[in-house]
Protein backbone atom coordinates (compact mmCIF):
# COMPACT_ATOMS: atom_id res chain seq x y z
CA UNK A 1 0.00 0.00 0.00
CA UNK A 2 1.42 3.42 -0.90
CA UNK A 3 0.99 6.51 0.13
CA UNK A 4 1.61 10.05 -1.31
CA UNK A 5 1.81 13.32 -0.55
CA UNK A 6 2.25 16.48 -2.52
CA UNK A 7 3.50 19.80 -0.81
CA UNK A 8 3.80 23.10 -2.87
CA UNK A 9 5.56 26.01 -1.26
CA UNK A 10 3.69 28.89 -1.84
CA UNK A 11 4.02 32.84 -0.40
CA UNK A 12 1.88 31.68 2.57
CA UNK A 13 3.74 28.61 3.42
CA UNK A 14 3.36 24.94 2.18
CA UNK A 15 0.22 23.92 0.89
CA UNK A 16 -0.29 19.70 0.80
CA UNK A 17 -2.61 17.44 -1.36
CA UNK A 18 -3.15 13.61 -1.58
CA UNK A 19 -1.55 12.42 -4.88
CA UNK A 20 -2.88 9.72 -6.84
CA UNK A 21 -0.81 7.98 -8.47
CA UNK A 22 -2.78 5.41 -10.68
CA UNK A 23 -1.54 7.57 -13.79
CA UNK A 24 1.84 7.63 -12.91
CA UNK A 25 3.92 5.34 -15.30
CA UNK A 26 7.01 7.07 -15.40
CA UNK A 27 9.27 9.80 -13.90
CA UNK A 28 7.74 12.26 -16.61
CA UNK A 29 4.82 11.30 -15.55
CA UNK A 30 5.41 12.19 -11.78
CA UNK A 31 7.49 15.40 -12.22
CA UNK A 32 4.23 16.66 -14.60
CA UNK A 33 2.11 16.28 -11.67
CA UNK A 34 4.14 17.95 -9.61
CA UNK A 35 4.80 20.85 -12.07
CA UNK A 36 1.23 21.54 -12.00
CA UNK A 37 0.90 21.87 -8.22
CA UNK A 38 3.32 24.75 -8.42
CA UNK A 39 2.85 27.96 -7.85
CA UNK A 40 5.67 30.52 -9.65
CA UNK A 41 7.46 27.70 -10.09
CA UNK A 42 8.13 27.50 -6.24
CA UNK A 43 9.39 24.49 -4.85
CA UNK A 44 6.93 21.04 -4.67
CA UNK A 45 8.20 17.74 -2.86
CA UNK A 46 6.68 14.85 -3.67
CA UNK A 47 6.35 12.01 -1.07
CA UNK A 48 5.86 8.57 -1.83
CA UNK A 49 5.98 5.83 1.10
CA UNK A 50 5.31 1.77 1.03
CA UNK A 51 4.48 0.82 4.20
CA UNK A 52 7.79 1.80 5.84
CA UNK A 53 9.74 -0.37 3.38
CA UNK A 54 10.89 2.64 1.66
CA UNK A 55 10.41 6.27 1.09
CA UNK A 56 11.32 8.77 -2.21
CA UNK A 57 11.45 12.34 -2.11
CA UNK A 58 11.18 14.14 -5.72
CA UNK A 59 12.05 17.27 -5.86
CA UNK A 60 11.09 19.81 -8.25
CA UNK A 61 11.45 23.85 -8.76
CA UNK A 62 10.75 25.56 -11.65
CA UNK A 63 11.92 23.40 -15.24
CA UNK A 64 15.56 22.42 -13.76
CA UNK A 65 16.03 18.58 -13.93
CA UNK A 66 14.25 16.58 -10.47
CA UNK A 67 15.95 16.06 -7.71
CA UNK A 68 15.51 12.11 -6.19
CA UNK A 69 16.08 10.50 -2.87
CA UNK A 70 15.29 6.95 -2.07
CA UNK A 71 15.63 5.82 1.49
CA UNK A 72 16.54 2.02 0.52
CA UNK A 73 16.89 1.48 -3.21
CA UNK A 74 16.96 -2.32 -3.42
CA UNK A 75 13.25 -2.41 -1.66
CA UNK A 76 12.09 1.10 -4.05
CA UNK A 77 13.12 -1.19 -6.72
CA UNK A 78 11.06 -4.36 -5.81
CA UNK A 79 7.78 -1.96 -6.20
CA UNK A 80 6.44 -0.21 -9.42
CA UNK A 81 6.66 3.23 -8.26
CA UNK A 82 9.99 3.11 -6.35
CA UNK A 83 11.18 1.14 -9.93
CA UNK A 84 10.66 5.05 -11.32
CA UNK A 85 12.73 6.40 -9.23
CA UNK A 86 15.87 4.61 -8.97
CA UNK A 87 15.40 4.09 -12.83
CA UNK A 88 16.40 7.77 -12.96
CA UNK A 89 19.01 7.56 -10.03
CA UNK A 90 20.55 4.18 -11.50
CA UNK A 91 20.27 4.72 -14.91
CA UNK A 92 18.46 1.87 -17.01
CA UNK A 93 21.06 -1.09 -18.07
CA UNK A 94 17.89 -3.00 -18.55
CA UNK A 95 18.47 -4.12 -22.29
CA UNK A 96 19.36 -7.76 -21.88
CA UNK A 97 16.10 -7.65 -19.36
CA UNK A 98 14.36 -6.60 -22.58
CA UNK A 99 15.28 -9.09 -24.63
CA UNK A 100 14.66 -11.84 -22.56
CA UNK A 101 10.58 -10.51 -21.74
CA UNK A 102 10.53 -11.00 -25.43
CA UNK A 103 11.45 -14.37 -25.48
CA UNK A 104 14.86 -14.42 -27.39
CA UNK A 105 16.50 -16.34 -25.23
CA UNK A 106 17.78 -18.66 -28.29
CA UNK A 107 15.57 -21.74 -27.67
CA UNK A 108 12.34 -22.79 -29.60
CA UNK A 109 8.54 -22.08 -28.89
CA UNK A 110 9.70 -20.28 -25.69
CA UNK A 111 11.29 -23.47 -24.05
CA UNK A 112 13.43 -22.69 -21.08
CA UNK A 113 17.00 -22.21 -21.41
CA UNK A 114 18.94 -24.73 -19.35
CA UNK A 115 20.95 -22.68 -17.09
CA UNK A 116 22.43 -25.08 -15.13
CA UNK A 117 24.31 -24.14 -11.96
CA UNK A 118 24.99 -20.56 -13.40
CA UNK A 119 21.17 -19.48 -12.99
CA UNK A 120 21.62 -18.69 -8.84
CA UNK A 121 24.55 -16.56 -9.85
CA UNK A 122 22.81 -14.66 -12.56
CA UNK A 123 20.74 -12.34 -10.23
CA UNK A 124 18.37 -9.39 -11.48
CA UNK A 125 18.39 -5.71 -12.02
CA UNK A 126 16.95 -5.22 -9.16
CA UNK A 127 19.88 -7.56 -6.67
CA UNK A 128 22.00 -4.68 -8.53
CA UNK A 129 20.34 -1.90 -6.97
CA UNK A 130 22.15 -1.28 -3.25
CA UNK A 131 19.74 -2.05 -0.01
CA UNK A 132 20.78 1.60 1.05
CA UNK A 133 19.72 5.27 0.50
CA UNK A 134 20.52 6.03 -3.02
CA UNK A 135 19.92 9.80 -4.44
CA UNK A 136 20.67 13.12 -3.59
CA UNK A 137 20.82 13.66 0.21
CA UNK A 138 20.95 17.12 0.71
CA UNK A 139 17.68 17.07 -1.11
CA UNK A 140 16.40 18.90 1.88
CA UNK A 141 19.47 20.18 3.44
CA UNK A 142 18.18 24.14 2.49
CA UNK A 143 15.05 23.51 3.70
CA UNK A 144 15.75 22.60 7.49
CA UNK A 145 16.69 18.51 6.68
CA UNK A 146 19.89 18.09 6.95
CA UNK A 147 21.62 14.80 5.20
CA UNK A 148 22.50 13.49 8.66
CA UNK A 149 19.05 13.81 9.57
CA UNK A 150 17.45 11.99 6.71
CA UNK A 151 19.53 9.37 6.69
CA UNK A 152 18.54 8.73 10.11
CA UNK A 153 15.45 8.82 9.81
CA UNK A 154 13.07 5.71 10.58
CA UNK A 155 9.44 5.18 10.96
CA UNK A 156 7.00 8.10 10.90
CA UNK A 157 9.27 9.37 8.14
CA UNK A 158 7.15 11.58 6.01
CA UNK A 159 5.97 12.95 9.48
CA UNK A 160 9.40 14.24 10.57
CA UNK A 161 10.43 15.40 7.21
CA UNK A 162 7.32 17.57 7.05
CA UNK A 163 7.87 18.86 10.55
CA UNK A 164 11.15 20.03 9.78
CA UNK A 165 9.58 22.11 6.48
CA UNK A 166 7.39 23.49 8.85
CA UNK A 167 4.29 21.84 6.70
CA UNK A 168 3.48 18.87 9.49
CA UNK A 169 -0.26 20.33 10.01
CA UNK A 170 -0.55 20.55 6.13
CA UNK A 171 0.51 17.09 5.69
CA UNK A 172 -1.19 15.90 8.59
CA UNK A 173 -4.47 17.51 7.18
CA UNK A 174 -4.12 15.08 3.89
CA UNK A 175 -2.76 11.97 5.22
Amino acid sequence: MYFAALLARTEDGWEASDTELDDVETLSDLTELAREASVDDDTVIVFIEEEDAWFGLLRIEGEDDPRIYVSDGAAAARSSYGEILTKELLGDDQDSDDLDALDLDGTEDGEPLDRGDDEEDSGTAADAVPAAPVGDRLILADLGLSENRLLLLESDVLAEIADALGAAEVLEAVR
